[in-house]
């Protein structure tokens, strides 16, 4: 199986002597590292996360980052006296973002240290090389798509929707229902495909395979007889989710088998991925095509596995983590009642 190159999907800066020069707490009038708000700028608009992890008064570094401009970059902010580690393990947390995916720059070694000695797979780089991260591979992704470059709003969204949930009266379903959620499903298209591409390099939580598909192999699916190549857009009444799904379905004879299976992490809790299952189902069954799936099991995607066994798939067979699913037609798949499905040709 093609391994995934490490991508970059959240730095996180400390502030005195990294994002400014000097130490906010002795000097009220830090300035900015030379080009650094540019930096952060470009980062922003490669989709790649960003956050803080800093020993600072809260109030007076969010003041100072407000005065600067560049506040709005970082999501969930983490500034208080709490070890750099336990600050980032909280905002992977919040985003719903695998650790190892992750970058953290700071000017001490001691804090680089504890960092990379409580989570290894994290990238740190030295302050003193900022102007250089753009130049990483990590930081370099494949496309720049029209999701990718908004990324940081749809989280804003997403942190407007969770707060909401949070305070939320009332079922979960109720909840659900309140969104007015919106899915499309469609065809993929050529112009879809740099997004499917990225899709298949940053999407491993909840990912049935973990296989990685460039652009030309997705455009020889797309174009072929056999193969499915299906996208999922989301809204709701906070705004676009973007495009966050994607299907690719064999269809051979009267056996069709899901070959990927793929979905952001995002709407983990909006059963996306049942609703994407009772629309392949239904497809299926009005072909008259047995249904199967592939899944091969990662570190990250034991949801899939999951979601694929509560939504009537059987194992056929299990070859040391590779999972061969039939679904069971006697299984009645609903789509949920609280989604508006759809469906583009």
């Amino acid at each position: 199986m093609p391994q995934k190159e490490k991508k970059i999907k959240c730095v996180v800066w400390d502030l005195d002597n990294t994002i400014w020069d000097g130490t906010l707490a002795e000097d009220k009038n830090v300035v900015l590292k030379k080009d650094i708000d540019k930096i952060i700028s470009e980062i922003d608009r490669r989709g790649i996360l960003q956050s803080v992890a800093s020993k600072n008064n809260e109030k007076d570094a969010l003041l100072k980052l407000s005065e600067f401009k560049i506040a709005d970059y970082f999501l969930y902010p983490k500034i208080n006296w709490n070890s750099k580690a336990e600050s980032i393990n909280e905002i992977a947390k919040q985003l719903n973002i695998s650790i190892d995916t992750f970058a953290f720059i700071d000017d001490q070694k001691f804090e680089l240290d504890e960092v990379n000695f409580t989570y290894p797979e994290i990238l740190t780089i030295q302050s003193d090389n900022y102007f250089k991260i753009t130049d990483l591979p990590e930081f370099k992704p494949t496309f720049i798509t029209k999701d990718s470059a908004n990324r940081r709003m749809m989280y804003k969204c997403d942190i407007v929707r969770n707060k909401n949930e949070a305070e939320f009266k009332g079922s979960k379903e109720e909840f659900l229902k309140s969104l007015n959620m919106v899915l499309k499903i469609f065809p993929a298209k050529e112009e879809d495909l740099k997004r499917a591409e990225e899709l298949t390099s940053r999407t491993n939580q909840l990912n049935t395979t973990g296989i990685t598909f460039s652009y030309n192999e997705l455009n020889i699916f797309r174009c072929s007889e056999n193969y499915m190549l299906i996208m999922t857009n989301l809204k709701d009444k906070y705004g676009s989710y973007g495009h966050i799904g994607l299907s690719l379905i064999e269809c051979r004879h009267h056996i069709w088998t899901i070959k990927l299976l793929l979905m952001s992490c995002r709407v983990i809790t909006r059963g996306i991925g049942s609703a994407i299952l009772a629309y392949i189902t239904s497809e299926a069954k009005k072909n008259h095509a047995v249904l199967r799936a592939d899944f091969i099991e990662t570190d990250v995607n034991r949801m899939t596995n999951i979601l694929f066994r509560f939504s009537g798939f059987k194992e056929l067979n299990n070859k040391n983590g590779k999972i061969l699913f039939e679904y069971d037609r006697e299984t009645e798949l609903k789509f949920p009642d609280y989604i508006n499905l759809v469906i583009k040709n």
